[in-house]
């Protein structure tokens, strides 16, 4: 029984522990990029824009192709309406006028009688039915031709928005991840100061009780630890909102618990390739720059469109319909009778003259188009320039890394001279809180510069256009 006891709890810890593991979310920033390209708030919605892109294409092409329409009217005559006729057309106008009163139930005399010279009438039943099918079809619209190819580009547009979206995810998850990073190694290189800071205070303080030291260098390093302690705790609460930004980026509740599994050394190590420095930038293959010459097409469309409206346009159709009439609503019955009908035609629209806003329209959807122009040429120079940016910052980025790196080991040299000298009493309390400060710094500078050897790379691929692996 004891066993049986130990075996349960042992599968209910097991189980515990199994659920806890899959509630956590294990990503290197590899796994990180994929995850949001599939995840991502925005690449959901650009891919959904995809979607009504492609509907949109077909609507337009539907445009074109044979349209059925069923219609059917039902009339009830609340009161019928009566027509009045000659009553010179009838040769005995007294017996037609009797014929009208019996019908509506007058008398001859104090009852109303129509106008001299006509005859009250009512003409049809006091319910009809009314049901048609039409087959139309467009036969020549250059408007629609124009439309087609316009959809076409528009697709393009949106798929072309996917992609970039892509590529702003993937900095955008770079950055978020780095500064995850960022703030557990700060953390983690903060508490490692605390330690030191705290068994230098207590040493001082004991060789103050013994009076073989000024109470000034305890005060001092009280002050350097009050500092440390408020940045430890304003890192702690850094630290969760950049899990939660990268949670966003992610594209998951922000409350998800994250755990990355790279760490800033080794990316640091892996995006450090100079050989990104002398990547040939292609203008041509740059997504922003194929995006502008997709919105200049888009306007030469325009103008085309506005053109097309001056043709004339042709279409044709062809219906069948009956109906059927009676005073009570028998158009159920078998014993109803119908009257069927049917009727073709084609018919042919020329624009001839519209007051010259024809010609207002297109001269506007020209202007668009050479101001599109004027964009694509700015943005030729915008896209050059920023690659080279990319390519010297992120130089810049890997050279300033080397230097933090060199300095942060100059720092903790000085420091460890410094204390050395202080316990000795060869230094004040002031000069090892500026060699502290020092090494602080530089530690904050050392951990900068690694998120700036990866931001930079990220930054400088997007500026290059390198596709996502």
């Amino acid at each position: 029984m004891k066993k049986y006891i130990t075996s349960v709890f042992v599968l209910f810890f097991v189980s515990i522990v199994v659920n806890a593991q899959e509630k956590v979310l294990h990503l290197s920033m590899q796994d990180a990029i994929d995850y949001a390209i599939k995840n991502n708030y925005d690449n959901k919605v650009a891919a959904k824009n995809i979607d009504a892109a492609k509907e949109r294409k077909w609507e337009t092409t539907t445009i074109g192709l044979p349209q059925i329409n069923a219609k059917v009217d039902y009339q009830y005559w609340l009161k019928q309406q009566v027509s009045l006729l000659p009553a010179a057309a009838f040769d005995n106008r007294q017996s037609v006028i009797q014929t009208v009163e019996d019908f509506f139930g007058l008398t001859a005399n104090g009852s109303p009688v129509p106008p001299e010279g006509f005859i009250p009438l009512v003409f049809g039943t006091k319910q009809n039915v009314n049901a048609a099918v039409t087959l139309s079809q467009l036969i020549f619209d250059g408007s629609y031709l124009v439309g087609l190819q316009s959809a076409k580009t528009y697709l393009k547009i949106s798929e072309q928005a996917k992609e970039k979206t892509e590529l702003s995810t993937r900095e955008a998850v770079v950055n978020a991840y780095g500064n995850v990073l960022v703030a557990e190694k700060t953390l983690e290189i903060l508490e490692r100061n605390k330690q030191v800071l705290s068994k230098n205070l207590n040493e001082t303080q004991k060789i103050f009780d013994n009076g073989l030291t000024e109470e000034e260098n305890v005060e001092q390093l009280q002050i350097t630890l009050g500092n440390l302690e408020s940045n430890i705790n304003n890192t702690k609460r850094l630290k969760k909102i950049a899990y939660q930004m990268l949670n966003i980026a992610l594209g998951i509740n922000i409350e998800k618990q994250v755990a990355l599994s790279d760490n800033l050394e080794n990316l640091v190590v892996k995006n450090t390739d100079l050989e990104l420095l002398s990547k040939t930038f292609s203008l041509e293959n740059h997504i922003d720059y194929r995006i502008a010459e997709n919105n200049k097409r888009a306007n030469e469309l325009l103008v085309k469109l506005e053109k097309s409206k001056a043709l004339p346009s042709l279409s044709a159709f062809v219906n069948y319909g009956a109906n059927a009439n009676s005073d009570t609503f028998s158009f159920f019955d078998r014993e109803q009778q119908w009257f069927d009908y049917s009727l073709l035609g084609v018919s042919l629209n020329i624009p001839i003259f519209s007051s010259f806003g024809r010609r207002s329209r297109t001269a506007q959807a020209k202007i668009e188009l050479e101001n599109t122009e004027i964009r694509l040429q700015e943005i030729e120079q915008k896209l050059d320039l920023q690659a080279q940016t990319a390519r010297s910052q992120y130089q810049l980025s890997i050279e300033n890394f080397d230097t933090a790196k060199k300095n942060l080991r100059l720092a903790e040299r000085i420091e460890k001279k410094q204390q050395v000298k202080f316990f000795e009493g060869l230094s004040s309390s002031f000069d090892l809180s500026q060699a502290q400060n020092q090494l602080y710094s530089q530690q904050t500078n050392y951990v900068q510069s690694m998120l700036n050897v990866i931001a930079k790379k990220a930054q400088l691929e997007t500026a290059l256009n390198i596709p996502i692996k």
